[in-house]
């Protein structure tokens, strides 16, 4: 009263409450949101004439304004159902949001409108709408682009809004603005203004129009302007390798949204079935997109594929699938178009979950007992996928999409049909993802196991014939799905290890452990080998128990002879099982046939070139000399052929480990001989010329027993 004796007139009272209250909510710094909060606050403590200024007070306080999502879409809702901030928040909206500088802030400003819209859906139909629709052919981009974003919006929010009413939302918004709507498009594409930077956030903002177009039920049906729009998303999908690398997500993202809801709404006939003609032309489109020389191009056709409705897939369901699965195979196999095979695995599921399963169903139509089999094998044959580029393992993307879809197309399943699950399939796969949740990758082991343990225990559907179950309960009770963190290799493998004692997970666990423990991050390699070791100590005094563990372990080697991704790791695991003694029960026996074995294959990877392997071996050799009988002799004989290799590192690295091999074990050769064995070791300079090196070979070989290697032509990697 006194303010307004002096001339201060309340209107300016009234704005710059509302201007203080908008900056606590909308301001893009949060320290002048905070500001704003305690400004406010301030006021309402010491003059208590700002309306509901408690209530404000306790939403958008100090800490709520930190989190600036939550302003625009929460906090600002709540302030605007006062009626006396509600057209103040919305005009702010309008005049400085939409057209901000910030991408970020444009988009919350969007989702903010969507969100008031209910509070004042006269305003925005009658007032706001048509601002929005003028700006949205504008010239300034960044207001276009917020304002297409908006009109979207507010549009959907509007029939929501008409829904609760029994009304439509033709009976909202007027016929002008309905013109305008549908006319957005065709405006911009007479402009070119598709095309260059701008056209890297019209294409979304467009994509964004008609997925919430569609969403209202727009009467547009069999409008010419459905075609502009199928055209659009078919020409952005071919084109997406043109834009920046920043925008192509979130273009992919608008774009296959855009294209179910359009496919939804448009696309389906008064019988609930899909225009043939339509059908037809898209489907065929994406499969040719699958063969594009583009990544970009091939993922957005995959994606596209798996976003189609029910009845746009029915009877087209196996051509689908063999499109996807045929791009998956070859392009797996020549190593390229990683993330186009991500996407079409996660699409495999898609498809599959929008088509429904029927035990005695069409092949094409549905899942059944037919294709189940083909199905599952595309997505555990993805498990393998282990590609490697300068980026690393991006294998990983094909794994993680294959393990997602596994275990939402197995939940369905066996929620609908759980005859068709046959105890096979469900033991690949449990045994896939215990080898992917024994691995040595924090993010994509996490993945796997808490995959493993939601089908263990889930209740409704339960997942039938999983191997082992009672045992896996035991190991992995109830409260581990919630207390057990995979991230943690300290947590993650003393559970895992344990189904090393389980013979049907024995050999996928073993060959995902192998990679960890002999892996190079440090607590990877330090938690995985203690957990084996452990395994190990329990089973190493029982001879039946440890044999079918070695002959899994030999499995897997044979398997992965020529795999340098599991062969390295696993000559180191290897070493260290030799140098902890685990099969020191085998030793009592004269050339027994485990030690045998590893001596074959290791003689196998003595040919190679790679210097890594190569130690590795000479490790193992070393570890394989505590055997008694004519095996030592061959090993030694190995060791000294490695004495002159071609490569002076490994002449070097073999003559130090043979050092410690004589320290370790002081009877593989005569006491007599044993100081000049080891004097001969340590003090020939083995990096030097081969005729020298062979000299000294040579000399030991006398020593030792062994007869001397003779001397033949051989390639570069090989030795005499």
């Amino acid at each position: 009263k006194n303010r307004v004796k002096q001339g201060e007139s309340p209107n300016v009272k009234s704005s710059n409450r509302n201007a203080l209250l908008i900056t606590a909510v909308f301001d893009r710094n949060v320290n002048c949101r905070r500001a704003a909060s305690a400004a406010f606050q301030e006021n309402v403590g010491r003059q208590g004439t700002f309306p509901h200024g408690i209530n404000i007070l306790t939403a958008a306080d100090y800490f709520s304004v930190g989190n600036i999502s939550n302003c625009y879409l929460n906090i600002s809702v709540y302030i605007a159902g006062f009626p006396e901030y509600t057209k103040s928040i919305i005009d702010h909206l309008i005049s400085r949001k939409i057209n901000h500088w910030d991408s970020a802030i444009r988009e919350l400003a969007t989702k903010a409108l969507h969100n008031l819209t209910p509070q004042a859906p006269d305003y925005m139909a009658t007032t706001v709408l048509p601002q929005l629709l003028t700006a949205a052919v504008a010239v300034d981009l960044h207001g276009r682009h917020g304002a297409i974003l908006a009109c979207g919006e507010i549009t959907y929010a509007l029939y929501k809004v008409a829904l609760l009413t029994n009304r439509s939302v033709m009976d909202i918004i007027s016929p002008e603005c309905v013109d305008a709507l549908k006319n957005i498009h065709n405006v911009l594409h007479e402009r070119k203004q598709y095309r260059g930077f701008g056209g890297g956030l019209m294409r979304p903002a467009i994509c964004s129009l008609i997925e919430k177009l569609s969403l209202s039920k727009m009467p547009f049906k069999d409008d010419p302007i459905i075609t502009g729009w199928q055209c659009l998303i078919d020409d952005t999908i071919k084109s997406l390798h043109l834009f920046s690398s920043g925008l192509k997500m979130n273009i992919i993202v608008a774009v296959i949204t855009a294209l179910s809801a359009l496919c939804e709404e448009y696309y389906q006939d008064k019988t609930n079935q899909a225009d043939a003609q339509i059908q037809g032309v898209l489907i065929s489109q994406y499969l040719d997109g699958l063969k594009s020389s583009q990544v970009l191009t091939r993922c957005g056709s995959a994606l596209a594929l798996g976003c189609l409705p029910g009845f746009m897939v029915h009877s087209k369901l196996k051509q689908i699938f063999e499109g996807l699965q045929h791009m998956c195979a070859v392009s797996q196999k020549e190593g390229n178009f990683t993330e186009a095979r991500r996407d079409a695995v996660r699409s495999v599921a898609q498809v599959f979950m929008k088509a429904g399963v029927c035990p005695h169903g069409c092949p094409d139509s549905v899942l059944c007992s037919e294709n189940i089999a083909e199905v599952y094998g595309v997505l555990l044959s993805s498990l393998n996928d282990y590609t490697t580029d300068s980026r690393g393992d991006v294998g990983a993307w094909v794994r993680e999409a294959a393990m997602t879809s596994l275990k939402e197309l197995t939940l369905m399943v066996a929620n609908s049909a759980p005859e068709i699950l046959s105890p096979n399939l469900v033991k690949s796969m449990m045994c896939c993802l215990a080898q992917q949740a024994a691995e040595k990758i924090d993010h994509y082991r996490a993945h796997a196991g808490n995959i493993f343990l939601h089908l263990l225990h889930n209740a409704e559907p339960v997942v039938p014939h999983i191997p082992h179950k009672e045992e896996l309960l035991s190991i992995f009770p109830v409260e581990t799905i919630t207390s057990l963190n995979w991230n943690a290799p300290s947590q993650a493998f003393k559970y895992i290890a344990q189904l090393l004692g389980l013979p049907e997970y024995q050999y996928h666990t073993l060959l995902g452990l192998s990679v960890s423990v002999g892996g190079i991050t440090e607590s990877t390699v330090h938690h995985s080998s203690q957990s084996l070791f452990v395994f190990l100590k329990e089973i190493q005094n029982d001879s039946d128990a440890l044999t079918q563990f070695a002959q899994t372990l030999l499995r897997i080697f044979r398997d992965n002879l020529h795999n340098d991704r599991v062969c390295v790791p696993l000559l180191k695991m290897l070493s260290q099982m030799l140098a902890n003694s685990f099969f020191e029960i085998f030793t009592t026996q004269e050339n027994h046939q485990v030690c045998v074995e590893f001596l074959v294959l290791c003689k196998e990877l003595r040919k190679s070139r790679d210097v890594v392997k190569l130690r590795a071996c000479v490790d193992v050799f070393c570890g394989l000399i505590q055997f008694q009988g004519d095996v030592r002799k061959k090993v030694l004989s190995q060791l000294l052929l490695l004495l002159c290799h071609p490569f002076p590192v490994i002449r070097k690295t073999t003559s130090s480990e043979m050092y410690e091999m004589l320290l370790t074990y002081d009877d593989i050769t005569d006491p007599d001989v044993l100081d000049d064995v080891m004097t001969l070791l340590s003090d020939t300079e083995w990096e030097s010329d081969l005729t020298t090196v062979r000299t000294h070979r040579n000399q030991l070989c006398d020593w030792l027993g062994v007869p001397r290697p003779q001397p033949i032509t051989k390639g570069p990697a090989q030795v005499s």
